[in-house]
């Protein structure tokens, strides 16, 4: 046989036995729990965030991740007493970069519902959100019933998809979109002729074609947590006693009122179906 032949046969024997041995790994997709302990020995934490939702998070045109969570991030990065090392996220990657293992935690515009928190823990809520419908002025939609005659855009895994879903009518045209941009983007060409978003989608449509879109619904008032993975009991309570840490000295209210320019309401005691500590 060709030794050439021979060599490359071997090659190929050995990386399908290495693809193989890496697929259980790729299947389970969960990475082993992590201490404060052992992100203070590494010498950084690795936060997990959004890289396209001013004002939550944000890359600016310097390449600084900017916004409510990277400030936030910035503040846990100190209380660790380590850098951070941020890692810009679309929604649908958020969850599985945590579980793979791919970031330590979630500061990530994270909305605490009950079926997320089945594959992350979550901390106590630090910031509260709204989920609402927007549309051209010219649209008419004053009831759940009129979203079924447009078409309507999301991020595709986020709290707005979720809440578009469980209020329009059964076969309303949702467009699923990689990301709030795009989402936004789809909204604004005319693509979709609404877009499902948080309280801070309207300033974006108003950069984009001022004086055109406006709230239409208001589907629901949400709170946004941490996330770890699931049993990260010591990494789970040192970010709750941060969360209580930056609530208590003001530092937490210079980030929103910086950002969001409103007050936020008291953050709940408990939310049905989210656990805030790691059992």
């Amino acid at each position: 046989m060709d030794p050439t032949k021979t060599t490359l046969h071997r090659r190929h024997l050995l990386a399908g036995a290495g693809a193989a041995l890496a697929l259980p790994a790729l299947m389970t997709g969960r990475a082993a729990a992590i201490t404060p302990d052992e992100i203070k020995k590494r010498g950084r934490v690795i936060i997990g965030i959004q890289g396209d939702n001013p004002p939550w998070g944000f890359v600016n045109s310097s390449g600084k991740q900017e916004g409510i969570d990277a400030d936030i991030g910035e503040l846990f990065g100190k209380e660790l007493g380590v850098p951070v090392q941020f890692v810009p996220l679309e929604v649908a990657n958020r969850i599985p970069a945590l579980t793979a293992g791919r970031v330590d935690v979630l500061f990530a515009t994270m909305a605490m519902f009950p079926d997320r928190a089945k594959a992350v823990q979550f901390s106590k809520p630090y910031v509260a959100n709204q989920i609402v419908l927007l549309a051209p002025k010219t649209v008419d939609i004053k009831t759940n019933a009129d979203m079924s005659k447009v078409a309507i855009s999301v991020a595709r895994g986020a709290a707005q998809d979720t809440e578009v879903t469980k209020n329009a009518p059964s076969g309303t045209n949702i467009l699923r979109m990689d990301g709030d941009a795009a989402s936004i983007q789809a909204a604004v060409s005319g693509q979709a002729q609404a877009v499902g978003g948080n309280i801070f989608y309207i300033r974006r449509l108003e950069e984009a074609k001022p004086g055109v879109f406006e709230q239409k619904l208001v589907f629901s008032n949400i709170y946004n947590g941490a996330c770890t993975r699931l049993g990260e009991k010591e990494l789970n309570a040192t970010i709750n006693a941060f969360v209580d840490k930056i609530k208590a000295n003001g530092e937490l209210k210079k980030i929103t009122d910086k950002w969001m320019k409103a007050d936020q309401p008291a953050m709940p005691e408990k939310l049905d179906g989210v656990p805030f500590v790691a059992s």
